[in-house]
This record gives structure tokens, C-alpha cells and sequence, in this order.
């Protein structure tokens, strides 16, 4: 069990968002913390702790006008913590291995492999082959319906219908090196975890998994090690003091 920090990147700012508010129209979010420093700065600090693994995310789409902005951000936290950290946002076969370079560690990928609201198994297969399974995170971030929890895209706007499950994760598996999964209906609320998805990602064995949403305090941690059995990773973006929360930075960050 890991603490892996974040860099989330929104209209050029680092900001906390709440997860499900983000909409691609007119580039809104509803905000819980815009950062006074850049993204480079929290890439600087999580290198002098020693934090690896992290993972820069870029809450624009390509045909946003504030693109550019996030994604310059996003190389200066790059060029800051080379070999540190993972990218995600607008990531496909074609440009993966021009952020690897850049010096990310891995790319995290969701749209571009689920399509149309299923596997797009022969992506999979592209990206696996553009940069190689070592350097490639799938995102799992799904939101509840009554039968279970559903992949959602395009920032988590749009549902697909594949459905959450120990069958799909292990065939997913043979094409990445680690899941990323936010609980969308808690992300960015700090109002204690989606119990359900972690019992259900904890079961999982022989892929680091990192789980994001609803840590909101120092007791929340400490259910969601018991929930989960110390199995896996987790992120803290809102709640944590670096964003304007109460959860202490050199609390989390031994962990």
C-alpha cells in the first residue's frame, strides 16, 4: 500500500476538481483548489520525497482552447520529475511514445481503448505495441448502476457498457503494466470511499491497482488499508492539505 500523488490539470491550472461535475462544454468543473504554483512545483516536491508513480492528468480535451495551456503544464511537471511520474489525457497509439519521452513513466489510457462503449480490444493491441506493456496504465474509473460498476469515458462524462468484473481485469491485464481507478460518484467529495469497488478491486492479485476517491480524512485511510487489506495503492487529491484540505502531506506521504 503506496500513497501515489496527483497532478490534475484544468483550463492551465493545477486544480481539485469533484469528479463527476467536469464537462467538456465551456470547459466547466466545479472547483475545490486552484493551485497559486504550477504544475513543475508539486512535480519538484513529490521528487524530493521520493514519491514515484503519481500521475498527471490532463482535464481538457484536445479541442479545448485552454488545451494547450494544461498540456504545457503537464510537460513542465514532466520535464521536473523525469522517470517519476504517469500521464494521462487524450493519450493514443500515436502520441504515447512522444510523452515517454518527455519522460513519463507510463501512460495512463481510457477513452482510446474503450470506444463506441466497448473494448476496442485492437487498440489495446496498438498501444502495447507503440510503447510496450511496461509503460502503459489503464484507467478503470467507472461510476454505480444498479447491477455494478461501469466504465465511463471521455472524463468521465460518458457511460460504457462494460461492466466492472474479475473476468474483464484479468483480460485487460495481458495488455498493461498497472490500473488506475477512480470511484467517480466520490472523487473530489472527501466523503469516504466506494467500499464496494475497493472490496471488489482487492481481490484482484498480480497488477498493482491504485484507487482514488472519497479519502477525506486520516480515518478514511485507515478504513480503506482495512477494507482493502494494505492490497492496494491509493491517491488523495482534495482532502489533502497540499490542496486546501485537512489531510496533513507528511501524514500520507510515508506511506
Amino acid at each position: 500500500m503506496r500513497f501515489r500523488p496527483c497532478i490534475d490539470i484544468h483550463n492551465g491550472a493545477v486544480k481539485q476538481i469533484v469528479g463527476g461535475s467536469l464537462k467538456d462544454e465551456d470547459d466547466q468543473a466545479v472547483e475545490n483548489y486552484k493551485a497559486e504554483q504550477d504544475a513543475g512545483y508539486f512535480a519538484h516536491l513529490y521528487r524530493k520525497d521520493g514519491l514515484r508513480g503519481g500521475h498527471i492528468i490532463l482535464l481538457n480535451p484536445p479541442s479545448s482552447e485552454y488545451y494547450e495551456k494544461t498540456r504545457e503544464q503537464a510537460m513542465t511537471a514532466l520535464r521536473a520529475y523525469p522517470g517519476g511520474m504517469q500521464i494521462g489525457g487524450g493519450i493514443t497509439d500515436v502520441n504515447a511514445a512522444e510523452y515517454i519521452e518527455a519522460g513519463a513513466s507510463h501512460v495512463i489510457v481510457t477513452s482510446y481503448v474503450f470506444r463506441d462503449g466497448e473494448v476496442r480490444w485492437e487498440n489495446m493491441d496498438r498501444l502495447r505495441r507503440a510503447v510496450g506493456k511496461e509503460h502503459v496504465v489503464i484507467d478503470l474509473s467507472c461510476r454505480k448502476k444498479e447491477d455494478g460498476y461501469y466504465i465511463v469515458t471521455d472524463r468521465w462524462q460518458t457511460y460504457t457498457r462494460v461492466r466492472l468484473t474479475h473476468e474483464i481485469i484479468r483480460e485487460i491485464a495481458g495488455y498493461c503494466d498497472e490500473f488506475l481507478v477512480h470511484g467517480v460518484d466520490v472523487e473530489g467529495k472527501a466523503s469516504g470511499i466506494e467500499e464496494e469497488l475497493v472490496e471488489l478491486l482487492s481481490m484482484q492479485e498480480g497488477i498493482p491497482i491504485t484507487y482514488a476517491g472519497g479519502i477525506g480524512s486520516l480515518a478514511d485511510l485507515e478504513h480503506f488499508r482495512r477494507i482493502s487489506g494494505g492490497k492496494l495503492d491509493f491517491t488523495i487529491g482534495s482532502a489533502l492539505d497540499l490542496f486546501g484540505g485537512n489531510i496533513p502531506y507528511q501524514a500520507v506521504k510515508s506511506y
